[in-house]
């Protein structure tokens, strides 16, 4: 990298710092900081939506996927999210802002009290806190391999200069600094990703390259599965992602709550979908062409990295690397903040009931704490990532396959069909899931898409069985919680519902 590389990263990171600066002035209580005050508009709330949905390891892990299997990248990742979220419109997503509007929510955890009990929330959150610590870890270890490839920057350096820059604009601006920036970084990433198609289609020979690659690659990288990446991996793929897309993975979720109502919720999810759709196409074609212009490479998942300075001008370099830092950044804040707010307004409070009680400065300032806390406890998993399999291995096997049985309760216990499904049911779908895969890993050996899809599979299953076999009235508060969120509507100052 040349001064003029560094000097485009210098300019984005200071740029972020601004912004956080500017979303501070925006914050002035906990609902500010968590939910943005329900003021997200939504197109923002959609372009934020995509750009938390995925990071680096994308550059790095997918990029070793796209090199060593081709197109099958699309049709197993970025397809079945598409897909997942469109589901989601019409099933789980308006119901989020619903949520802020009739409880007063800024935690995607907080409204489990009501539809289940406190035990049951504490369990789901404090098992969705250690997952994200691992899935953050690996977000961090991404974006550090990424910078080694590029400018020689030891590991733990480039951990702790990537935290560094995020940590400081979200202590700061919370969801807004979150939102501002991912605007930012979608227009960086954007003109990135055509930098480098350019630069790979003038490489290959013009435009007629992005059918011609397909003739010049092994056969099989053209095929919609290949290796272990098969129909059953994407059918699995797409029950996780239908779960954890649309608020599962509980940044997501904060994104549909900050929106004004559940129909701009439901525009963001559409616009989210719509991204998810074709922007990978332009966003993989270098990864797949890579084979043809950097053949037999020991390790693919530098393929990406290697490609960006083999083709690219100093300068431009600068920018896909501020690219790249986007994608984390833009994960990794928004999930420190989705953290924090349930750290701060879930775990806390049933630790001790004087933190419910916090004045509004007082409980600013432990949201605050709670993200740069948080935020710390990542950088010890992503130092030692190599250690956990490496940055795949935490994606896939620790992350992907623990988000359904962490997930199914709280998306499926939003949706009035299983309204019969209680704690019970709730607590069985989580044991299930983590035993289910326990034995599909360790035990059996399942394979990539039994180890993925199989704990989700069973968490949805148990969870919706078990209210199926429930033949008691459904709880009062169940109920008044499942009709208040059918449509969109002022919101209540007190509503009975919460009380209950």
């Amino acid at each position: 990298m040349s001064i003029l590389d560094w000097l485009v990263i210098a300019a984005y990171c200071l740029g972020m710092a601004a912004l956080g600066v500017w979303a501070y002035r925006r914050v002035s209580n906990v609902s500010d900081f968590f939910a943005g005050g329900g003021k997200i508009p939504w197109w923002l709330a959609g372009i934020s939506h995509h750009m938390s949905g995925y990071s680096s390891a994308v550059f790095v892990a997918h990029a070793g996927v796209a090199y060593t299997y081709g197109f099958t990248l699309y049709v197993w990742y970025a397809l079945p999210i598409s897909i997942a979220i469109l589901a989601g419109t019409v099933t789980v997503v308006p119901r989020w802002a619903r949520l802020r509007m009739r409880l007063g929510i800024s935690s995607p955890l907080e409204y489990l009290r009501i539809r289940f009990n406190v035990p049951t929330q504490q369990l789901l959150a404090w098992s969705g806190v250690a997952l994200k610590t691992f899935d953050m870890g690996a977000k961090w270890a991404s974006i550090a391999i990424i910078l080694n490839v590029f400018a020689g920057v030891p590991i733990v350096p480039g951990i702790f200069a990537s935290v560094a820059v995020s940590m400081f604009y979200i202590a700061l601006g919370g969801l807004w600094a979150a939102a501002a920036t991912e605007l930012v970084q979608f227009v960086i990433q954007f003109a990135a990703g055509v930098a480098m198609l350019w630069a790979v289609l003038a490489r290959l020979g013009g435009s007629s390259a992005i059918l011609g690659i397909w003739h010049r690659l092994p056969p099989q990288h053209a095929a919609p599965f290949n290796g272990p990446f098969t129909p059953g991996l994407a059918i699995a793929y797409l029950l996780v992602c239908f779960l954890s897309y649309n608020g599962g993975t509980w940044n997501l979720a904060q994104r549909y709550i900050a929106s004004p109502d559940g129909k701009q919720a439901r525009q963001a999810a559409y616009l989210s979908s719509a991204l998810y759709l074709l922007w990978p196409l332009v966003l993989f074609f270098p990864m797949w062409a890579a084979p043809l212009i950097l053949p037999d490479l020991p390790d693919p998942t530098q393929s990406y990295s290697l490609l960006v300075k083999t083709l690219l001008p100093h300068g431009l370099i600068g920018l896909v690397l501020a690219s790249l830092f986007a994608h984390t950044m833009a994960m990794t804040t928004s999930d420190a903040n989705t953290v924090a707010a349930v750290i701060s307004r879930d775990i806390l409070p049933a630790i001790n009931d004087r933190f419910s009680r916090q004045r509004p400065a007082a409980a600013l300032r432990t949201a605050r704490l709670a993200t740069i806390l948080f935020t710390l406890a990542t950088v010890v998993v992503a130092i030692n990532a190599v250690n956990l399999g490496g940055v795949l291995n935490l994606v896939m096997l620790w992350f992907g396959a623990l988000i359904g049985p962490a997930a199914a309760p709280m998306i499926l216990g939003l949706i009035p069909a299983f309204r019969r499904s209680g704690s019970s049911a709730a607590v069985g779908s989580w044991v299930c899931g983590i035993l289910t895969y326990v034995f599909a890993r360790f035990v059996f050996s399942a394979g990539l898409a039994g180890t993925v899809g199989m704990p989700a599979l069973v968490s949805v299953g148990v969870f919706i069985f078990a209210g199926w076999l429930k033949r008691e009235p459904v709880p009062e508060r169940v109920q008044a919680l499942m009709e208040s969120l059918r449509q969109d509507a002022a919101p209540v100052a007190n509503p009975a519902v919460s009380a209950a």
